[in-house]
Parts: C-alpha cells; sequence; structure tokens
C-alpha cells in the first residue's frame, strides 16, 4: 500500500485522515501542520501520496502544492478542502492536483481516491 504524509493544521482532521487510511493497510510516514512544513517533509521523505489541506497558516496548500509540484512534478497530491472554496479548487488543479476530498469526510471516498493514486 502507499506511504502517507498528511498535512492539515486540524489535528482532529489529522487524526481522523491517519486512522482511515492505516485501517486500510496504508502507512502514515508522517505528518505536518502547515504547508511549509508539509514541503519540508515532502523533500526529505517523497511519500507516494501528501494529503493537503487547503486553508492553513504559514504556507497555505495552494502555495504548498505548487512547491511540491516543482520539487517533483509526478508527485501524487490530494487537497482536502472545505465546503465554499470552490475558487482555491479551480488554482488547485492549475497547479496539478491530483484529486479532491471535501470535509466533513467520506471514509470511502478516502479509501477509493488514496487506492487509485496508489496504483497509479
Amino acid at each position: 500500500m502507499a506511504r502517507i504524509l498528511i498535512v492539515d493544521d486540524s489535528r482532529t482532521s489529522r487524526k481522523m485522515l491517519r486512522t482511515i487510511l492505516e485501517e486500510n493497510g496504508h502507512e502514515i510516514i508522517d505528518e505536518a501542520v502547515n504547508g511549509q512544513e508539509g514541503v519540508q517533509k515532502f523533500q526529505a521523505l517523497r511519500p507516494d501520496v501528501v494529503t493537503l489541506d487547503i486553508t492553513m497558516p504559514v504556507v497555505d496548500g495552494v502555495e504548498a502544492l505548487k512547491m511540491i509540484k516543482a520539487l517533483d512534478a509526478d508527485s501524487k497530491v490530494v487537497m482536502v478542502t472545505a465546503a465554499g472554496q470552490k475558487n482555491k479548487m479551480i488554482d488547485c488543479i492549475k497547479a496539478g492536483a491530483n484529486e479532491f476530498l471535501t470535509k466533513p469526510f467520506d471514509k470511502d471516498e478516502i479509501v477509493n481516491v488514496v487506492a487509485k493514486l496508489a496504483t497509479e
């Protein structure tokens, strides 16, 4: 299964993603609480998949996505979005996001999206 980096400023969201993904055989290799830390950990760890919250302090998810794609154009990045962030979702698509997950999380959606990216 996939080695995953979770980047989200919400401890609750990180815990929920970790639980769902680990229950489905994935390995969470690390977590980050903002985009800057996420990019640094991506560079050091080279995960198979990154889950990246759009709205975070220091560096937001859109900018972090651009930095990750600059480091590795083939990286697999799943953007995590709350309702009402359509404009930012468009920015993410332009920047190379592979998939989107919406909060509140749907367990089956998370499992399916990550499984799809892990086998691409």
